[in-house]
């Protein structure tokens, strides 16, 4: 399956495969760990033929996109789960100390044709409540979508966000008018959540002119509860050029 996560992050930092080889290179070099990156492996990765990055380079991933690697779309190995026994009759699992194993993705649902095509750069605009402030705020961000069949990934582009420095990624399904899938945002580590990690699901309804999704997300919130509020993304160009990504990297008035 072909990683459109990392796609998607690269196509938003607005380097080609060669270019963010050479950026992986750099990076290597600043940490002190040489390699070898090539746009064959940065094809490699991409096209889901290499699932698993060797540790220099995903410390280079890292430095190079700001986020981790477990987060770049990749299959990264884990410990295998073992069980024993709770001592009071039962069993518990935890993570054994020997052997590993990748980590396999489960049930894939039958592909669709999908004639819509969503590639883009679309403005993605949420509201939410904040217990703490007591007041709703909204979050906005330029966000490029990379399709792949009924797959969406969507990046937000380099300071493109009304809140800086706040990075979020939609990893979506279509199926006819519905899109369903998940949602990962880092909010600044200077920010009022002082870098924390938010993530949950959403669903969105495709208006016929395919130029609008709405519909809902769902998240965590303190207190052991969950939140929901309205989510949608507007398409707002076509073209993912570098030209059209340069122009959409700054803050949605």
């Amino acid at each position: 399956m072909p990683n459109d996560v990392l796609r998607a992050v690269r196509i938003g930092l607005r380097l080609s495969q060669d270019d963010f080889a050479k950026a992986l290179r750099r990076a290597g070099e600043e940490l002190g760990e040489p390699n070898e990156a090539s746009k064959r492996l940065v094809q490699r990765w991409e096209s889901g033929t290499s699932r698993t990055p060797r540790g220099v380079y995903a410390r280079a991933l890292e430095r190079v996109t700001g986020r981790p690697v477990e987060a770049l779309g990749f299959s990264l190995p884990l410990p295998m789960a073992r069980v024993h026994s709770d001592g009071t009759g039962g069993h518990d699992m935890d993570a054994g100390a020997e052997g590993v194993t990748s980590a396999a993705v489960g049930a894939q649902s039958a592909a669709q044709n999908v004639s819509e095509t969503f590639a883009g750069v679309w403005l993605s605009r949420y509201e939410f409540y904040s217990s703490s402030r007591g007041d709703t705020y909204e979050g906005k961000h330029y966000v490029v979508i990379v399709q792949h069949g009924n797959r969406l990934t969507a990046q937000s582009l380099p300071q493109a966000s009304s809140n800086p420095d706040s990075p979020l990624t939609l990893d979506l399904t279509v199926d006819r008018n519905v899109v369903t899938g998940s949602w990962v945002e880092q909010t600044a580590s200077d920010g009022y959540y002082n870098g924390a990690r938010y993530h949950g699901a959403i669903q969105l309804l495709v208006e016929p002119t395919g130029r609008r999704m709405a519909g809902k997300w769902v998240g965590f919130g303190k207190d052991f509860d969950v939140n929901t509020g309205p989510w949608e993304l507007r398409l707002v160009d076509k073209s993912t050029s570098k030209t059209t990504l340069e122009r959409y990297s700054r803050a949605p008035e």
